[in-house]
């Protein structure tokens, strides 16, 4: 359930120097210009969209100091819920967007992103909003425009028909599939995975985790 409401949320997002909310903001001024004007770096860079309150993508970033990483997260007062944890890192490579996913090519030029990461997102359950789901067509044309060449997509999910779904969008739009899991941690905690507060949960209920790892 998304948090709603959080005093105070809008003012600490503004005053934050790590994040950007890009209402009011030219989409111009950002794309393009991550890595020379707010990273300061060459490093490839890597983004989450939903990040929700931020335990995936900082976990990542202290693990990862030569990637710059971007959260991306719509509302306000989940976002601010990632500063906690931002706090703790001694990095500048970790940036956060507050921004619906839908805008996603007004903020990022062509070939501007290594990878996307997609964790846990709201399934969307009926069909009439299928559109809405970040894995849909919709959303991996978007993809499509951002990522690099020999750029890929990560998605995780415990919903067994969103993760159907987005296979056999990933296969009419002509990517293919590195790696697909039904079961992540069936035999323990996977290797080389970074666990979301999600994640987590599911993993200590026995919920089987799908994931897939996808390239143009």
């Amino acid at each position: 359930m998304r948090l709603r409401n959080v005093h105070g949320s809008q003012e600490r997002i503004l005053e934050n120097p790590y994040t950007i909310q890009t209402d009011g903001t030219d989409g111009a001024d950002f794309r393009g210009k991550w890595n020379p004007d707010y990273f300061h770096n060459n490093h490839p860079i890597h983004i989450e969209i939903g990040m929700g309150k931020g335990q995936f993508i900082t976990s990542l970033a202290r693990q990862n100091p030569d990637i710059n990483y971007i959260g991306i997260e719509k509302y306000s007062s989940v976002l601010v819920r990632a500063l906690d944890k931002r706090e703790e890192l001694e990095t500048d490579t970790l940036l956060f967007l507050r921004m619906d996913a839908e805008n996603i090519t007004e903020y990022f030029a062509a070939g501007e992103v290594s990878g996307i990461y997609l964790n846990f997102s709201d399934p969307w359950p009926k069909d009439r909003h299928a559109k809405r789901r970040l894995t849909s067509s919709r959303f991996l044309e978007r993809y499509d425009k951002i990522l690099k060449k020999d750029g890929w997509l990560q998605f995780k999910t415990d919903n067994r028909p969103l993760f159907d779904f987005s296979l056999e969008q990933l296969a009419q739009a002509g990517w293919t599939a590195d790696e697909i899991s039904y079961h992540l941690h069936a035999n323990g905690p996977a290797p080389d995975n970074t666990m979301t507060e999600y994640e987590e949960k599911f993993y200590q209920l026995g919920n089987p985790i799908c994931r897939v790892l996808a390239h143009r």
